[in-house]
């Protein structure tokens, strides 16, 4: 197999979304390996822009991933079911758009995505300016991926 290369996810830890993810953007984005930058609701976190010293944690750790394995796409996640961002659905897809603006005020050189993870089929598709649904390809897992296009 030749190595496609990185990409870079800023994901919640729990556990349940981490394979999907993963396997995810592997299969809809060719990559190899998916450098995981996990925080309790990241996408609150990056939205709220409070918890600085957090953020310029998540910062450095993407600039790792973007110029030592030259990731070239960056996704910000966020869950169903979420015990560090409580939110439902339309808060959590708001707040992954305005993570999206906050990683792309960043200026590393990379796509950045929104991806929204559940046990349902359904695909959406959110992007800095807003929600989108999307028909694109889900991925069926027990959790499955919806990319936002964000």
């Amino acid at each position: 197999m030749t190595d496609k290369g990185f990409a870079a996810a800023i994901n919640c830890m729990d556990g349940r979304v981490q394979i999907p993810v993963i396997e995810f953007l592997r299969m809809q984005y060719g990559v190899d390996y998916v450098d995981m930058i996990t925080e309790p609701g990241p996408e609150r976190l990056l939205a709220e822009g409070k918890d600085q010293r957090s953020i310029e944690s998540i910062r450095k750790r993407l600039e790792v991933s973007v110029t030592r394995h030259n990731s070239n796409l960056v996704a910000i996640v966020g869950h169903q079911d979420c015990a560090g961002n409580p939110a439902d659905k339309e808060t959590q897809l708001k707040q992954i758009s305005s993570a999206i603006r906050a990683v792309e005020s960043w200026n590393f050189k990379v796509q950045i995505i929104g991806l929204w993870v559940d046990q349902r089929k359904v695909k959406y598709s959110v992007n800095s300016g807003g929600l989108q649904t999307s028909l694109r390809g889900s991925y069926h897992l027990k959790w499955a991926v919806e990319d936002l296009n964000l």
